[in-house]
C-alpha cells in the first residue's frame, strides 16, 4: 500500500488524489482474495504503474480489470498492452486459440471467446487513452473483434448442431458442411457501419438459402428448415449466455423481417421479397448501414443484390422527406434525454442522429442516379461520396464529418468514464448549429 499511496500521490501532484485512490481500492477489493494477482502486482512496479495509469484515465476500464481480474495479466508486458492486433489478423487469432480447446469441451469454447473479447477490448481502450489510435481506427478495431468472434461462434454453433442433428440437406446444393453452410451473418447499425463503441450491442439478421425441407443426415434428424433456426438459437446462446466471465454482446434482432414477430432465421428469398414489397422506410434506413458479415458467398452476392435493388428503388423526394423527419421527431420524442448543458450527443436536434438520417435520406434518394452510393455502409465515406456527386457541397460535407467525428470521439470518451451526457461547450454548440442548418435546407425545407 505505501508504494500503491506514493505512486497516486505522484500522478496527483496538482489534483486531489482521493478518487484515484478509490479506483486503484476497488481493483484491490476485488483481488484481496486472490494472491497469485497481489503478488503480480507487488514483484511487478510496471504492471502496478499501468494499472494505476489505466484507473486514473477511465472507470470504466477501472471497473472491467475489477470485475475480471485475468486482465491484470494483460499489464505484465506494456509493450504488448498498446501492441494491437492486425485489423486483418482477428479471426486468425482467435481461431488458431479455439484450436488449442478441445471440440468437446464447450464451457472452455465459450470462456476463450470471451477472454479473447476482454483482453483485446482492453487493449483497444489502452491504445484508446493514451491517444495512439484515432476514434475512426478505435471503432474499425472494436467492429473488427465482434466480426472474429461471430464467425467463429456460428462454427462452434454448427458443429454443435451437426454432432446433434447432422447435416441439413438442401434441394439445390446437396448436403450441406461447416465450408459451406448456406447460412449468413448480416449486421446492421453501428456494426454494419463500422462504428461500434465500448459496450455496443449487436444489431443482427440471420439468413439461409436452403431449399426445400428433408430430413438432416444424422441419428437424430430433424427437419433442414428446424436445423437452421435451432442453429440461430445456438449462436444466439454462445453470444448472450452469461458466464463467469460476462457474456459476449446484447444482441438486438428486430431489423429481422418482421421484426420480433418474425423467424429467427429466414430464407433469403423471403428476405428479399420483404425489402422490396413490404419494409418500411425506416427499415430501408437501416439497410443503408447494412453489411454482410459471416457466411458463405453465394448468399454474399445474393444479400449485395437485394441491398443494392432495394436502395436503388425509385422514390418521390417530398414523400420520403416526410417520412425520414417523421421518424426522427418521433425517435427524439421517445430517446431524446439531457437539456441545454448536459447534451445528449446521438438524439439532440443537431447531433449524431440528425447526421445518419442525413446520410441515409439521401442514398434513398439518389441512389438510382448515383449507383455508387449503395457501396458505402459508413457515415463519413458516404458524406464524401455525396460530396463527390455534389449532392452537398465540400464545404457541407466537411461539417457534417468534423461533427459526426466531434460527437463520436466524445461519445467514446463519456463511455471510458461512465458518463452519459456531454457538457455543452463552444465547440459542440457550433456544430450542432452546422448540422441543424444543413438538416433544415436538405430536409425541413423539403416538406415546408
Amino acid at each position: 500500500m505505501p508504494t500503491v499511496i506514493s505512486l497516486v500521490l505522484s500522478r496527483s501532484e496538482d489534483t486531489d488524489p482521493k478518487p484515484l485512490l478509490e479506483r486503484v481500492l476497488i481493483v484491490f477489493t476485488a483481488i484481496l482474495g486472490r494472491t497469485a494477482y497481489l503478488q503480480l502486482l507487488s514483484e511487478n512496479l510496471g504492471a502496478l504503474k499501468h494499472l494505476i495509469k489505466l484507473c486514473a484515465a477511465s472507470p470504466w476500464v477501472t471497473a472491467q480489470i475489477a470485475r475480471f481480474p485475468l486482465l491484470l495479466d494483460e499489464l505484465i508486458n506494456p509493450a504488448e498492452l498498446y501492441q494491437l492486433i492486425q485489423l486483418n489478423e482477428y479471426k486468425d487469432q482467435l481461431r488458431q486459440l479455439l484450436l488449442r480447446v478441445e471440440p468437446e469441451d464447450l464451457e472452455l469454447q465459450l470462456e476463450t471467446l470471451r477472454q479473447f473479447k476482454l483482453s483485446q477490448q482492453l487493449k483497444i481502450a489502452a491504445a484508446d487513452i493514451t491517444g495512439v489510435l484515432p476514434i475512426t481506427e478505435v471503432s474499425n478495431h472494436l467492429s473488427q473483434l465482434a466480426e472474429s468472434i461471430l464467425h467463429q461462434a456460428v462454427d462452434l454453433a454448427w458443429g454443435q448442431m451437426e454432432a446433434k442433428f447432422g447435416v441439413p440437406v438442401c434441394e439445390t446444393q446437396g448436403p450441406m458442411s461447416i465450408q459451406n453452410k448456406g447460412f449468413a451473418v448480416i449486421g446492421f447499425g453501428k456494426l454494419g457501419g463500422w462504428e461500434l463503441g465500448y459496450g455496443s450491442d449487436l444489431d443482427l439478421v440471420f439468413v439461409h438459402n436452403c431449399v426445400g425441407n428433408q430430413e438432416t443426415l444424422g441419428a437424430k434428424a430433424t427437419e433442414s428448415i428446424k436445423f437452421y433456426i435451432k442453429l440461430a438459437q445456438r449462436v444466439m446462446h454462445i453470444l448472450t449466455i452469461k458466464t463467469g466471465l460476462g457474456l459476449l454482446y446484447e444482441v438486438d434482432m428486430r431489423l429481422r423481417p418482421s421484426g420480433n414477430a418474425g423467424l429467427l432465421v429466414c430464407h433469403i428469398d423471403g428476405f428479399a421479397s420483404y425489402q422490396m414489397d413490404n419494409a418500411w422506410t425506416w427499415e430501408h434506413q437501416a439497410l443503408c448501414r447494412a453489411r454482410f458479415i459471416s457466411g458463405d458467398t453465394p448468399l454474399k452476392i445474393q444479400f449485395d443484390k437485394i441491398r443494392f435493388d432495394t436502395l436503388s428503388k425509385p422514390r418521390v423526394l417530398k414523400d420520403l422527406a416526410i417520412e425520414v423527419v417523421e421518424m426522427r421527431e418521433k425517435m427524439r420524442i421517445h430517446l431524446a434525454t439531457g437539456d441545454s448543458t448536459q447534451l445528449d450527443l446521438k438524439q439532440r436536434k443537431g447531433g449524431i442522429a440528425d447526421i445518419e438520417f442525413i446520410t441515409q435520406f439521401m442514398v434513398l434518394a439518389y441512389t438510382e442516379q448515383h449507383p455508387a452510393l449503395a457501396k458505402r455502409t459508413d457515415n463519413i465515406r458516404i458524406l464524401e461520396d455525396l460530396a463527390k456527386f455534389a449532392l452537398l457541397t465540400n464545404q457541407e460535407a466537411r461539417r457534417l464529418t468534423e461533427a459526426y467525428l466531434t460527437f463520436r470521439n466524445k461519445m467514446h470518451r463519456l463511455a471510458l468514464q461512465n458518463e452519459k451526457w456531454a457538457k455543452a461547450t463552444e465547440e459542440l454548440t457550433k456544430h450542432q448549429a452546422n448540422v441543424e442548418t444543413i438538416w433544415d435546407k436538405y430536409l425541413q425545407n423539403l416538406i415546408a
